[in-house]
């Protein structure tokens, strides 16, 4: 399989590119040295209480398999200074040809195991996934080192915008995928939307789960792509009322946009990594998230 996944990879390298509204539902810098802004601070803050007693154990996002066999290994897709940036690619096994792609935002844990695991169940629905590292290589084991690595990326925003560009233009020009979305979980949920306002007038979906979406009206207006949006009604990290005013503002807008608010769910409730996985909501928005996808990544 090893040999397998090297020919695909070359074979990826050499392509050349061709040219809302829904009712409630029942980058790497050192840790030490973040210094977010007051705002961006509270919110860690709020995220660190939210995951207070959590541990970045598989929860059951991970435990199905893809639905068709992939394959995954990690690729430089970017440079940042004198660093290269790495992430995990994955696709289908039996890959013949450019599919759409779709960039994984990590939780605030980092790129883990379950991380990968999670972007190859992505890329056996059909899907060029690559997950990208906003942590330089770190990876959290406790809530401690989470909240350093988070507060980390909130100072040095610039660094985590470029690696999201720099992915962005991986998977178009390297991999040649025809279209591309995004979707991000907690820390990555807040980038999930920060990536449609990176590219607005060139992402094809964008995917939130329980990020932060304190974004103005004037920077939701410029968003072209698609929305899809999950937030549980009890989450400590990002509150329920400013979901519905996210979701508010993008009927408001006229924007294409699906906020859901699962009742009773809180903060990382469909997490590939920790314990506060709750079972009906996550599996609800996965559903709903690959009908998403196939709706607007497809190229027919």
């Amino acid at each position: 399989m090893k040999r397998r996944l090297l020919v695909v990879i070359a074979f990826i390298m050499s392509l050349t590119v061709v040219a809302c509204g829904e009712p409630d539902a029942v980058p790497g810098p050192e840790p030490e040295a973040a210094v977010p802004a007051d705002k961006d601070q509270e919110f860690v803050e709020r995220t660190a209480d939210a995951h207070a007693d959590d541990v970045p154990v598989a929860s059951e996002a991970v435990a199905a398999p893809p639905k068709t066999e992939a394959i995954g290994e990690f690729v430089a897709y970017g440079e940042i200074g004198d660093a290269n940036l790495r992430g995990y690619l994955a696709m289908p096994a039996d890959v013949t040809g450019p599919l759409p792609g779709v960039i994984v935002i990590h939780e605030w844990w980092g790129l883990n195991d379950n991380i990968q695991k999670m972007t190859e169940r992505l890329a056996g629905e059909g899907y060029m996934v690559l997950a990208v590292d906003l942590f330089g290589g770190q990876v959290a084991e406790n809530p401690k080192d989470a909240q350093a690595l988070m507060a980390g990326i909130l100072a040095e925003a610039d660094q985590a915008d470029s690696n999201i560009q720099q992915a962005y233009t991986y998977l178009e020009q390297a991999v040649g995928a025809p279209r591309i979305g995004v979707i991000g979980w907690c820390l990555g949920g807040g980038w999930s939307l920060r990536t449609a306002l990176l590219l607005p007038d060139q992402l094809d979906a964008t995917v939130i789960y329980y990020g932060a979406v304190s974004a103005s009206e004037e920077e939701l207006d410029t968003i072209q792509s698609p929305i899809l949006g999950f937030f549980g009604s009890e989450d400590a990290a990002i509150p329920v009322a400013s979901a519905r005013m996210f979701r508010a503002t993008l009927n408001r807008l006229g924007k294409k946009a699906d906020v859901r608010i699962y009742n009773g769910a809180g903060h990382a409730f469909a997490n590939p990594s920790g314990t506060n996985y709750q079972p009906f909501a996550a599996e609800d928005a996965w559903q709903r998230t690959l009908a998403f996808f196939r709706e607007e990544l497809s190229s027919e």
